[in-house]
């Protein structure tokens, strides 16, 4: 595995990424910034780590919105 020190998503699984982000902000507030019904109806991490594998545009909105958190911490 290369060695990326400017990519802060490097080495950080999706699975940790939506860890992070619900027990931040809550399935509520994640359904209201990304509107996907994974996050709106009945939530829950393997759901919605299904979805965003299959789904790379969600998936990108879902990073840009830990990279968000990471930046205001």
């Amino acid at each position: 595995m290369e060695i990326q020190p400017n990519n802060p998503l490097h080495g950080v699984k999706l699975e940790q990424i939506l860890i992070t982000l619900e027990a931040h902000f809550g399935w509520e507030f994640m359904g209201q910034k990304i509107n996907i019904r994974c996050f709106n109806d009945g939530p829950t991490i393997k759901s919605s780590l299904k979805f965003l594998r299959k789904t790379p545009w969600a998936r990108t909105k879902v990073e840009a919105l830990y990279l968000k958190l990471l930046k205001s911490k």
